[in-house]
């Protein structure tokens, strides 16, 4: 990806999981929370269900030549996103998994003297809201925008339209900052806007710095 024009951003738009945190323990939770509920669509194992889930992916991906998501998976096999979702508020602790990283609370808190901020994620409000909190995140962005705004998971271009209009900013003046290059920034990045992908701490902290005028 190219170097992105730091002078003419106004806001950032940031994936949640896997972007202002990154915890394998709790991305397995959730892949095992799939799983259970994938079981019980099909009435079979949740080992089995997993091996499922797992080739679909794998077919998904192949076929498209993109990355595919949780919730793309799950639909293929029969499932819904809303009761995905639901399953998901009952089941997850990520309470239990994340811990609080001040760094990560302190960049953000400088970032929103010069930026609007706001999530946009496909997990579910309820849980990003718990997350959130958790993370000490709360009450440092702009606005949220989670999946069952519409049901409809990244990568959507309708929904990006969407965040661009209600927060009243044209696509290069929005940076998207995101883990997973397909279901994060493909879509931004057609549209005009710059995209950062970040993958770990050091990635995001390094942000601060590619964002400061030379």
């Amino acid at each position: 990806m190219p170097p992105f024009p730091s002078a003419e951003i106004k806001g950032i738009i940031f994936d949640l999981d896997g972007t202002l945190y990154v915890c394998d323990r709790f991305a397995t939770e959730i892949q095992n929370a799939a799983a259970a509920y994938i079981a019980g669509v099909k009435g079979i194992s949740e080992t089995e269900a997993g091996l499922l889930m797992a080739a679909t992916r794998q077919r998904l991906s192949e076929e498209s030549g993109t990355v595919q998501t949780l919730s793309a998976v799950c639909t293929e096999l029969g499932g819904s996103i809303q009761d995905l979702h639901r399953f998901f508020e009952t089941s997850l602790r990520p309470e239990a998994y994340l811990v609080r990283d001040e760094r990560v609370i302190r960049l953000l808190e400088r970032l929103s003297e010069r930026f609007a901020l706001y999530i946009y994620t496909n997990n579910n409000r309820v849980l990003t809201t718990r997350i959130m909190n958790y993370l000490g995140l709360d009450g440092l962005v702009d606005g949220i925008f989670t999946i069952d705004d519409t049901w409809r998971g990244k990568p959507d271009e309708g929904m990006v339209n969407r965040v661009l209009d209600e927060i009243k900013l044209s696509p290069n003046q929005v940076l998207f900052v995101g883990d997973r290059y397909d279901v994060d920034l493909r879509v931004p990045e057609q549209l005009g806007c710059p995209v950062y992908l970040s993958q770990n701490l050091e990635q995001l902290l390094r942000l601060e710095e590619l964002l400061t005028p030379i």
